[in-house]
């Protein structure tokens, strides 16, 4: 088995579509693994395969496939070593699909159904054998619920699904059982790397869906009391220090944010997994949470004050690789997608039913290379780390202008395309848009970048005070 590259740190919302300010659905995650591997942007046409198999190069995990795939869009590593990694997208059937949420299940339900490392599904595959053959976030439910049924899993996960209609957030808490829920219309979720779902309600199937024989397992194996509300958190999922500085802190901020009248501690066990906000959530709210790292608060990393005291693990983190917000409304679909550390980027909103990668957003490997839209996110990262204080301006007036000039291009689009009815037509103005809005995010920080090289050539340790006379 080739060394597991798992993810450990993502944090995850879902937004109901009437808790948003205009009745989209919106799932998102931060993407985390390493500070430095780069990830690509890809649309992938529909195709139909013939005794289609999937073979993991992360584990021995197989299956096969269906013969027809639908077109979707993903964002994969920019090495298949240990596996694609595909991690979100949206089909041609406005399905979106974001996998995974990594979590941890206790040493009770894993004595008794273990997690199959060797031939279990795992995140890397995930997308690939569910987002092309979906047509509606149940549906997705399904069929990865199935897989974990017949095929095992070789890892505890949190797998958010959306279509126009609901989102909802599968769990994977033992070998081969999961919870999935609806979240309710109004009502949204945050949630980090804990497993997350409380309450359970199996008769009402409308609003979950859970692995066969979930009670029984539970019951036979005396995990918990049968005249006890069956809660999938406390049964299967972790109560430990780490969650307490790790996990549950990100949610008290995500929560903070959207539901500030509620008073709640970030070391709080028991914070809910749904939470009603006070106001409707807006696209620009949600990528605020993705960006969190307690902003004026005590345990800001960014704040020299507080370096020394690293309490809580922050939201936006240096090992992001992308971020992605899904935003379904109808017909109108957007792939917010922000390479790089959350707080120092932009989320640019593509059109998943493109065909065509823009220029630079499928280059990039371990190694820095200029020619990588990833790569070029992470060097203004890096530059305006030298110094928030000095260079924070510079950074947010690049992330304010260019975010309201890719939203000017996104309307402009969606005008255009009000009034095309040839589906040739459509997708050359949606590709056109996408090459349009990466290229003018890729400048706008090539000309940051070119900002904060020029202001740090002063800070050289070889620098001292000339006569002016000589």
């Amino acid at each position: 088995m080739i060394t597991k590259h798992g993810r450990s740190a993502c944090t995850s919302i879902l937004i109901g579509k009437k808790a948003s300010i205009n009745g989209s659905v919106i799932i998102g995650r931060n993407e985390d693994c390493k500070t430095a591997w780069p990830k690509h942007l890809k649309f992938n046409p529909a195709a139909i395969c013939a005794h289609s198999h999937f073979s993991s190069n992360d584990n021995n995990f197989e299956m096969d496939l269906p013969d027809k795939s639908y077109a979707y869009s993903s964002t994969p590593e920019w090495t298949d070593k240990y596996g694609v990694f595909e991690e979100d997208g949206i089909n041609e059937y406005h399905v979106a699909m974001s996998a995974t949420e990594s979590a941890y299940a206790n040493g009770r339900v894993l004595a008794v159904d273990p997690f199959d490392t060797e031939k279990g599904i795992l995140e890397e595959a995930m997308v690939t054998c569910v987002l092309p053959y979906i047509k509606t976030a149940r549906e997705g439910v399904e069929r990865l619920g199935k897989i974990v049924t017949e095929h095992g899993a070789a890892e505890a996960d949190g797998i958010l699904f959306a279509d126009p209609d609901e989102a909802w957030y599968l769990e994977i808490g033992s070998g081969h059982h999961y919870v999935a829920q609806r979240i309710p219309d109004d009502s949204y979720a945050v949630v980090s790397n804990q497993l997350a779902i409380q309450e359970v309600d199996f008769t009402d199937h409308l609003n979950f869906i859970f692995s066969p024989d979930l009670q029984n397992f539970v019951y036979q194996n005396n995990l918990w009391p049968k005249d006890r509300t069956f809660n999938f958190r406390e049964i299967f999922g972790t109560q430990d220090d780490s969650d307490l500085h790790y996990n549950t802190p990100r949610v008290w901020a995500g929560q903070k944010l959207l539901t500030p009248s509620k008073k709640k501690e970030p070391q709080d066990f028991y914070l809910p997994f749904l939470e009603k906000p006070d106001r409707p959530i807006t696209i620009q709210d949600a990528q605020r949470v993705l960006k969190d790292h307690y902003q004026n608060t005590p345990f800001d990393l960014t704040n020299k004050k507080n370096s020394s005291n690293a309490t809580f693990r922050p939201i936006s983190v240096a090992t992001t690789q992308e971020s992605h917000l899904l935003e379904l409304n109808g017909e109108n679909m957007i792939q917010w997608l922000c390479m790089g550390i959350t707080s120092q980027g932009v989320y640019i909103p593509f059109y998943p039913q493109g065909t065509k990668t823009p220029a630079m957003w499928d280059k990039g490997t371990e190694t820095y290379s200029s020619d990588s839209a990833y790569w070029v996110f992470k060097l203004a990262s890096v530059l305006a780390d030298r110094d928030w204080g000095k260079y924070g301006k510079d950074l947010s007036t690049t992330q304010d202008n260019t975010s309201k000039e890719l939203m000017q291009i996104r309307h402009e689009y969606d005008q255009k395309l009000l009034s095309v009815s040839d589906r040739e037509k459509e997708i050359e103005l949606v590709d056109e848009a996408n090459e349009k809005m990466a290229n003018l995010a890729v400048q706008n920080y090539q000309a940051l970048i070119a900002q904060l090289i020029t202001k740090q050539t002063a800070l050289s340790p070889l620098s001292f005070t000339m006569d002016p006379n000589l």
